[in-house]
Order: C-alpha cells, then sequence, then structure tokens
C-alpha cells in the first residue's frame, strides 16, 4: 500500500517526529545533542524555517515548526539528517541508518493547538521519567519559554506573545500552562495526528486545509464504502433482463 503524500502549507506549524530505528538510541553524549541542534539552526536558516519548541530525547526527536517556502522542513531535516548520520557513524565507528525512515508530521491549528504542542513536547522527559519537571531537562525549548533563558534557534511565535506584555509576564503565565497536565484525549490527539500524518486541530482547520489543498485531511469512516448507485444502459439492460426471467 503506497504512502500517503505529506501534507504542506506555507507559514502553518507543523509537529515533527523523527525516531531511532528500532527506537535505538540516536544520541550518546552531550556533544551529540549540541551537534544536533547546531545543524538544525543551519538548517532552519538555510531552508527558512522558523523552530517554535523541541525536545531531544534519547532516541527519537519532537520539533514544532514551520517554513516560509513549500517543502521546506522536508529539506531542512534531510540536511540535519544526512550530517548528523556521518557525525554519530563518524564518531562511534558505526554505519548503517540511524533513523528509522522518513520523519512523522502533523499540521497543527495555532489558535487551539499550539501550545498544547508546546506543552506535549516539552513533557516528554516528565512523562518518560527522565525528570520531575520540564526545566530540569537541559535539551528542550521550555528553559527559553518558561525562564527566558537564551536560545538562537527559537522563533517566538505569536500565541507565545499574547500570553503577557512583557517577558516576565509571558514566562510566568507559560509556566502557569504546565501545572494542569494534558488530559489522556488531548495526548491521544495530538499523538495519532502525528503518527498518522492527519492535521490537529478543529474541524474549521481541517476545512481550510482541505479548501487549500484539495484533498481529504481527515482518517476516512471505518467499513466498506458505500456502492456507487450510477449505473450505465448496459447494466441497467441486465438487470431488466433478470427482472424478467424472474416472472417466469
Amino acid at each position: 500500500m503506497p504512502r500517503r503524500s505529506r501534507l504542506h502549507l506555507v507559514n502553518v506549524p507543523q509537529h515533527i517526529i523523527q525516531r531511532g530505528n528500532n527506537r535505538q538510541a540516536t544520541f550518546f553524549a552531550e556533544e551529540d545533542y549540541c551537534f544536533y541542534l547546531e545543524r538544525l539552526g543551519e538548517g532552519a536558516r538555510k531552508y527558512a524555517c522558523s523552530i517554535y519548541a523541541y525536545v531531544l530525547m534519547t532516541n527519537h526527536v519532537h520539533l514544532l515548526a514551520s517554513a516560509q517556502r513549500p517543502y521546506a522542513l522536508s529539506l531542512m531535516m534531510q540536511y540535519v539528517g544526512r550530517y548528523f548520520v556521518r557525525y554519530i557513524n563518524r564518531v562511534y565507528r558505526r554505519s548503517g541508518t540511524l533513523w528509522e525512515g522518513r520523519f512523522r508530521s502533523s499540521l497543527v491549528d495555532t489558535e487551539t493547538y499550539l501550545l498544547r504542542c508546546c506543552r506535549y513536547i516539552e513533557c516528554n522527559p516528565v512523562r518518560a521519567q527522565m525528570v520531575l519537571g520540564p526545566g530540569e531537562y537541559r535539551w528542550s525549548s521550555y528553559r527559553h519559554h518558561a525562564f527566558g533563558v537564551q536560545n538562537k534557534l527559537l522563533t517566538v511565535h505569536e500565541q507565545y506573545s499574547r500570553l503577557g506584555s512583557t517577558d516576565e509576564v509571558r514566562q510566568s503565565a507559560y509556566r502557569e500552562l504546565f501545572r494542569i497536565e494534558l488530559d489522556s484525549k488531548e495526548l491521544a490527539d495530538i499523538r495519532s495526528a502525528a503518527n498518522c500524518g492527519w492535521p490537529l486541530g478543529s474541524d474549521r482547520f481541517k476545512d481550510e486545509i482541505e479548501r487549500a489543498l484539495s484533498c481529504a485531511v481527515r482518517p476516512p469512516k471505518p467499513g466498506r464504502p458505500p456502492k456507487n448507485r450510477t449505473t450505465t444502459p448496459r447494466a441497467e439492460q441486465r438487470r431488466a433482463y433478470y427482472r424478467a426471467e424472474k416472472l417466469h
């Protein structure tokens, strides 16, 4: 079964997930995380992409990003992957693939899901029981959003700016968002959208994407598709013949 085409829209954020092959580790030392972030920054600048949130886990990566040109996010990920795989193979004297395949992604509704997606991404180390709070984990964007730690990789999204009129107010409001965990439905919706490639957001958001891309962006309904009731003259003749046979 051929894989579905990835959905691309200029300036619409995407939640990106890339996992290690067979869920094996992709980061082994502090230098590996630093190298990845440096290449990510280069790729974002080279292909005019904006990074809003990220977390680098031991065996996978989450990004929230958008692009000013079609397919630029794919080019950015290819750029980062090419240099990072070479680096890992050289340093650790290994060969072969590092990632499980192409990255997974979903378009994100900025009005309803952008900050929720940030929370999902930055709370990954907490859910994995690696740390007690997101601020304890170094390899994510949380410290920048919550405490103002400088991070040249990141672009401030409008939704974050709306949290307050000053840096201190925005950072405090952002920290407050993390006092309440995402509920099970929100977690399931975010995971399902990214893993399956469907947009994450309201029905209105999905309608807008369908109009913009002229394609279906919702999962098909379960069950067999309805039969096509349109008949040709020849088919109608056959039906008339069989009805007449039943009368004899």
